[in-house]
């Protein structure tokens, strides 16, 4: 079995950690910041508002991430059992969730533009859906890339402490981005 003599040490790890961390605290700012943008834009008049309903493929989004966030959960939960089947099991369904995820937010852009809500519409306030749903999908991407690096990790040789440690930095980005697409469509929902 090869040996890992920098990643096995869980020292060595903490900064990899803090740097999803810092991550994730910046992607909020960002997303606080599109709000509030949002929010000072739609508020100045009656013009300038959503004035269109959500999509239900958003709440299909929403079901298929809460999903994947409880597979990524019982994947993580096989990992400190061992059970190794098991944890691939969970990652490859939560990789299907995401990007079932992406494709539901997808055909929402379709809807919104049948709609005639486009991203070029002079209302600004729909071009913030837009806005809201790619950097979103966008994170989605990031946190895929993460799974999949647990699922290589999980068919190799790696010592258990770097298996546990990628399943932890997956699990901790993939329920802030479930986290943070709740929080959206629920804003988007209070200001449709």
């Amino acid at each position: 079995m090869p040996t890992y003599p920098q990643e096995t040490d869980r020292y060595s790890l903490q900064p990899k950690k803090f740097i999803v961390w810092l991550f994730m605290i910046s992607s909020f700012i960002f997303f606080a910041g599109l709000t509030s943008g949002f929010i000072v834009y739609s508020g100045d008049s009656l013009a300038k508002q959503l004035n269109v309903k959500m999509p239900n493929a958003f709440i299909y989004s929403t079901i298929l991430v809460v999903a994947s966030s409880i597979s990524l959960q019982w994947a993580y939960i096989q990992t400190k059992r061992s059970n190794f089947a098991k944890q691939r099991l969970g990652l490859w369904l939560t990789i299907a969730l995401g990007v079932a995820f992406t494709c539901s937010q997808l055909y929402g852009w379709v809807v919104l533009t049948g709609l005639g809500a486009f991203f070029t519409s002079s209302n600004a306030s729909i071009s913030f859906v837009y806005v809201f749903t790619l950097f979103h999908i966008l994170h989605i991407v990031a946190g895929l890339i993460l799974i999949i690096g647990a699922v290589i990790s999980s068919y190799k040789a790696v010592p258990n402490v770097l298996n546990i440690f990628r399943m932890e930095i997956s699990i901790v980005f993939w329920h802030f981005v479930d986290i943070l697409w709740i929080y959206l469509y629920v804003f988007l929902l209070l200001n449709q």
